[in-house]
């Protein structure tokens, strides 16, 4: 029974201790509060053979940006502090998390079958577990990533994805604009690169009213004004109504791939990139 503060202050003043003391008794002790909420909030527990398949998958799919123990990389974040894990019942958030990914963040999609996604939750949710009982998680610390996690495709089956299925020649060349790239990217920054090349530069085209085209880096683009270097170095602006521009940004065409790769696509692309020095 619970009263308003002021209340409670009158009735010790005034009822009996008798009255009293059987209110106390009829409040949980702190003891069977705690005891309550354990009941509430068990921690599962999973087969280990469950476990161990989680963890082979999570390090396949998940460890170049979550680190091998999901406590986090150098670009993922640490799942044992994540809130969508804590919420997570029998795999209801995780599943859509890793089958339909978070572009917006870059991370592709990964079809996983029932059972994988089960060992998945398995092995989250016991990372979770041993994070909570040895008091770390919330320290928040982040670990890097063992290049042995990003060298695990077939170089000769990258080549042929990047020449073939990928459509990745249309736009890129080894020779070309990646032409050293591994020498200038290592490990998980060029996994960021091909995935999702935040800071690659668009294209855009203007069309003047007179029919002429000038074409160049865009440099500025709002409601009202569109900008560009052309190749001259030379930054010009008009008035987005009075001209028609086309863009071409190329970290779109990689976020369009995020829903066609699979995870072997990505680790043999990436194996076929680190031969490019």
């Amino acid at each position: 029974m619970n009263f308003p503060r002021s209340t409670l202050g009158c009735i010790v003043l005034l009822v009996t201790p008798v009255l009293a003391s059987l209110a106390a008794a009829q409040a949980p002790t702190a003891g069977a509060q705690a005891n309550t909420k354990a009941k509430q909030n068990p921690s599962t527990s999973y087969p280990p053979e469950l476990v161990q398949k989680g963890s082979a998958l999570f390090r396949q799919d998940c460890s170049f940006c979550h680190g091998r123990d999901a406590g986090g990389g150098e670009s993922g974040p640490d799942l044992t502090r994540s809130k969508l894990v804590a919420q997570d019942v029998n795999g209801d958030k995780i599943a859509l998390v890793v089958r339909n990914g978070r572009p917006e963040k870059g991370m592709p999609p990964f079809p996983r079958s029932d059972e994988q996604i089960a060992s998945l939750v398995a092995f989250i949710h016991t990372q979770l577990n041993n994070a909570l009982s040895a008091g770390r998680r919330g320290s928040g610390g982040r670990k890097g990533v063992d290049a042995a996690d990003l060298q695990t495709g077939n170089v000769e089956a990258g080549k042929q994805y990047f020449n073939g299925a990928g459509g990745c020649a249309t736009c890129h060349s080894p020779t070309g604009d990646l032409a050293g790239i591994a020498s200038r990217y290592q490990g998980l920054e060029l996994e960021k690169q091909m995935l999702y090349p935040e800071h690659a530069k668009s294209k855009v085209t203007v069309t003047l009213a007179s029919g002429e085209t000038v074409a160049g880096t865009l440099a500025y683009l709002d409601e009202f004004t569109v900008g560009l270097t052309d190749s001259a170095g030379s930054h010009r602006s008009w008035r987005t109504g009075d001209v028609q521009y086309k863009v071409d940004a190329p970290a779109n065409a990689h976020v369009e791939m995020f829903s066609k790769y699979t995870d072997a696509n990505i680790h043999d692309l990436m194996a076929f990139l680190q031969t490019l020095r």
